[in-house]
């Protein structure tokens, strides 16, 4: 046997080495895309589940601002309030104590106060 012919086999012995590896790759590839059961059935999933998550977050970041508000506006009422209780006490601090005197009622006659 010669040279060439040793090279001739070997060569040919790598093409079949090689057919077999990509025969084998791209049956496992098929597998990993297969939409159900494979890679690619995972990928879909998670971008129809991301979608549905940026969904919710963008409802929750709208309502987290809705109560915001809300709150806000509560906040500064309350404040409002505050202030004119504040003011309200000091008008009847200010104001000099005189005693309240009580007085009964009267009936009158012919009237019927419990109705």
């Amino acid at each position: 046997m010669t040279v060439s012919a040793i090279l001739q086999v070997v060569l040919i012995t790598f093409m079949v080495g090689l057919a077999g590896f990509c025969f084998t790759l791209t049956r496992r590839l098929r597998k990993l895309n297969d939409l159900e059961t494979g890679l690619g059935g995972a990928i879909a999933v998670m971008a129809s589940e991301i979608s549905r998550l940026e969904k919710s977050i963008i409802l929750a970041k709208s309502e987290a601002m809705a109560a915001t508000r809300a709150l806000s506006e509560e906040i500064e009422r309350a404040k409002e309030e505050r202030a004119f209780w504040m003011l309200q006490k000091k008008f009847s601090e200010s104001m000099p104590a005189r005693p309240v005197k009580l007085q009964r009622r009267r009936r009158r006659e012919g009237v019927d106060l419990d109705a």
